[in-house]
């Protein structure tokens, strides 16, 4: 569980999210979900002010093994990108958690970060 912090909240799609103490939320790819792909070599990200729904595709990570979409955890609108992951893909590899963070949501309804789930759960799906 190490690879899996306790104080994020997970997708099945294999995001994470963080809260934000303004009420954003931020989002990347997982430990698990970094270490399937492999080497990250280039992200594409969504727009600042892409309105999404649940489960909405939002982007793309490419890795030298396989390409896999990204989706967002809960509805709402895009308020940031890590622009970083432009010229430092790897970072995602890297820094999943931290640095290599993917964008930020302000959610439709802050409460749905509440049912999504806990380390415990996401660690009985990444094996």
């Amino acid at each position: 569980m190490s690879n899996i912090p306790a104080e994020l909240k997970y997708a099945d799609s294999h995001e994470w999210l963080r809260k934000e103490e303004d009420g954003t939320m931020t989002v990347g790819i997982t430990f698990h979900a970094q270490e399937l792909l492999g080497d990250i070599v280039f992200v594409e990200l969504p727009e600042i002010g892409t309105k999404l729904a649940a489960k909405d595709r939002v982007g793309v990570v490419e890795s030298v093994k396989a390409a896999s979409d990204i989706y967002a955890p809960l509805a709402g609108e895009i308020t940031a990108v890590n622009e970083n992951l432009a010229s430092a893909p790897e970072t995602a590899n890297s820094d999943p958690y931290g640095q290599g963070w993917f964008f930020k949501i302000k959610p439709d309804n802050p409460t749905d970060y509440d049912s999504l789930l806990g380390a415990e759960q996401y660690a009985a799906i990444a094996g």
